[in-house]
Parts: C-alpha cells; sequence; structure tokens
C-alpha cells in the first residue's frame, strides 16, 4: 500500500481558517461555523502564531463564563501548535495524533501555513485504505484468473 502524502490526500485546504490573533473568539466561532471548521489558525501575515479549536472555546470561554464578544483569540490560543510539513505521510498525522491527543494539526510548506489535517480527515483516510486494501486481496483471492473454471456437462 502505498504512503499517500497529506496536501494530495487528505488535508482539507477549504477547512482552513486564518484570522488575526486581535479577532473575538465571538468572531472566530462565526467564521468557524460558516466553513463548518472545528479550528482556527491564528497567524501574523501568513505565519502561524497560534491555533484555537472549538474544544478551546467551549473549555476557555463558555465554560468559564468568559464573554467570547470581549476574548481575544491571543487569549486563548495555543501558541505556537505543532504542525505538519506539506508533505508528510499519512503516518506521521497519525502518530502525532495518537501520542498529544490533537484533533486538528495545522500544515505548513515553506513557513506558511496551507492548511489543517484534522481527526476525522485522517480517519476518512484510513478507512478508504483499509477498503482498498480488501478490495485487492478480494480481487486476488477470488478474482477472474484465480478460479477454476466450471465445466458445463
Amino acid at each position: 500500500m502505498p504512503k499517500r502524502k497529506l496536501i494530495a490526500h487528505v488535508m482539507n485546504q477549504s477547512k482552513l481558517v486564518c484570522l488575526a490573533p486581535q479577532t473575538s473568539v465571538s468572531a472566530a466561532s462565526r467564521k468557524m461555523f460558516e466553513r463548518k471548521s472545528g479550528a482556527v489558525m491564528v497567524t501574523s501575515g501568513t505565519r502561524l502564531i497560534g491555533i484555537v479549536t472549538e474544544r478551546d472555546v467551549n473549555f476557555r470561554v463558555v465554560a468559564l463564563g468568559r464573554n467570547p464578544e470581549t476574548t481575544l483569540l491571543s487569549d486563548i490560543m495555543t501558541k505556537s501548535p505543532d504542525t505538519l510539513p506539506f508533505d508528510a505521510p499519512v503516518s506521521e498525522a497519525l502518530g502525532m495524533i495518537q501520542a498529544y491527543g490533537y484533533r486538528h494539526v495545522p500544515v505548513e510548506k515553506n513557513g506558511a501555513v496551507v492548511g489543517v489535517v484534522s481527526m476525522r480527515d485522517l480517519f476518512m483516510e484510513v478507512k478508504q485504505e483499509l477498503e482498498d486494501d480488501i478490495h485487492e486481496r478480494e480481487e486476488f483471492m477470488f478474482g477472474s484468473g484465480y478460479s477454476i473454471p466450471v465445466v458445463a456437462h
């Protein structure tokens, strides 16, 4: 089974949301809702400086009774988050998620954030690879050329 690259098969660029650190949590939540994204990349220009996830909003704002209109992303972001390189294999992302409990991992290329890979994206990739593997094995075992021909009498 060939190793697939994040950018080609897994990374979801359409869900990439980049906002400035002075953006309110409320505005960021609306943007995440619009883009159906579970995380916001906090950037300075194209440089990633932090990440805020839906769990951060829940645990660091809502659960503590903070006002999402006045709380800024810079107040609740995880600073300098771990990232994956643009061409990292899926196994590297899975390893990070397993080792650190991440649900979203930013993807960088040449020092700029270019996407995000989520636990859900990786699950779908692994599921597809397993289904492909099963199909290939079934084709090998039961496909044409590998069975005994039936002779009609």
